[in-house]
């Protein structure tokens, strides 16, 4: 009979290996507690810098470029919310620029935005020389800020009309200024 409860239990205990080893655990892992899930970090000037840039094409554009300095991933959502020389309100969101996935920055890496600053045509109205501006970062529910506010240095000769408008978030500074 004990000859008989051996080999049962090793049977066992041969399956439940078995079966670890399809699921890629180990016994050592099955006895430890589940891991927690990834806590989601917002992207916010607290844990990442940014930049603006003028680039030579399109006309009338610049690159936000803002890059994940902290010890966590952090995620990118919708678009940066902002304004040029205190604002009553932010530039206007370039909607046909919403990108497949909320943008993912691990530590290290960055996200970028096109900022449209006049309309080509000329068509745009209350333009100004720009010297600031604000930038916002929106949260997981995009219903407005979260945390402090950006000052990137502007590029000098930046003209700002009202046709301003900005990209959502890229993963790629193309990307961004496609828009």
């Amino acid at each position: 009979m004990n000859v008989r409860r051996t080999r049962i239990i090793t049977a066992a205990a041969t399956g439940l290996i078995s079966a670890l080893a399809l699921t890629g655990m180990s016994a050592a892992t099955a006895d430890a507690a589940p891991a927690k899930a990834a806590k989601i970090v917002t992207c916010t000037p607290a844990n990442t810098k940014s930049v603006l840039s003028p680039v030579s094409r399109p006309i009338n554009h610049l690159l936000i470029k803002t890059t994940n300095t902290g010890k966590a991933p952090c995620y990118a959502y919708g678009a940066p919310l902002i304004g040029f020389d205190h604002p009553q309100s932010t530039v206007q969101i370039l909607r046909e620029s919403v990108p497949q996935a909320v943008v993912t920055l691990n530590p290290g890496q960055s996200a970028y935005a096109g900022v449209l600053t006049s309309g080509g045509d000329g068509a745009g109205e209350g333009g100004h020389w720009s010297k600031q501006m604000s930038l916002a970062f929106q949260g997981r529910d995009m219903a407005g800020s979260v945390g402090p506010t950006a000052s990137p240095a502007v590029p000098k000769k930046t003209w700002v009309d009202d046709s301003a408008a900005v990209s959502y978030w890229q993963s790629t500074a193309a990307d961004a200024l496609v828009w």
